[in-house]
C-alpha cells in the first residue's frame, strides 16, 4: 500500500492532476492564512464565531474550504473573520505568467441583470445584438 506522499507523487505526474492541483495551490495558500491569522491572535474557532456573529461550524467550514466547487465565501464574511482575528482583507489582481484559463468565455454567457441597479432589471437581446432594452423581471 502507498503511502500519502509516495500516492500523491504518483498523481503528480498526470499533467492533468497536476494542473488541477496547481490550480488550488492559491485557495489552499489563502486557507492556510486563515489558520494562521486566529492562531496568531490565539483564538479558537468558536470565539472566531462569536465575533462574527456564527456558528463555530459555520468557521470551521469557512476555514476547510472545499475547493472551488464548493460555496465561496462573500467578501463580507472573509471581512467580518478578518476583523475578528485582528486582520484586514486585501484583494489584488496579479497578473499572471500563463494565459487565464476560462470555465465559459464571455460570449458564452448568458445575459443577465445590470450591475448595480438593484431593480431586478434584466438585459433582453433584441434582433440586432447592439441594440438592447431593459425590462422589469
Amino acid at each position: 500500500m502507498l503511502t500519502h506522499d509516495e500516492l500523491k507523487v504518483k498523481a503528480l505526474r498526470n499533467p492533468h492532476v497536476q494542473a488541477e492541483y496547481n490550480a488550488l495551490e492559491a485557495e489552499f495558500t489563502w486557507f492556510a492564512e486563515l489558520l494562521q491569522a486566529r492562531n496568531r491572535a490565539g483564538l479558537t474557532q468558536a470565539e472566531v464565531a462569536e465575533r462574527m456573529g456564527t456558528t463555530p461550524s459555520g468557521v470551521a467550514r469557512l476555514e476547510a474550504g472545499g475547493g472551488s466547487h464548493q460555496h465561496a465565501p462573500s467578501i463580507a464574511t472573509l471581512r467580518k473573520y478578518a476583523a475578528a482575528v485582528g486582520c484586514t482583507v486585501e484583494i489584488k489582481l496579479i497578473p499572471c505568467t500563463q494565459p487565464a484559463r476560462a470555465a465559459v468565455s464571455v460570449s458564452q454567457r448568458k445575459p443577465r441583470g445590470r450591475a448595480g441597479s438593484g431593480k431586478g432589471e434584466q438585459t433582453k437581446r433584441t434582433s440586432s445584438p447592439q441594440l438592447r432594452r431593459t425590462s422589469k423581471a
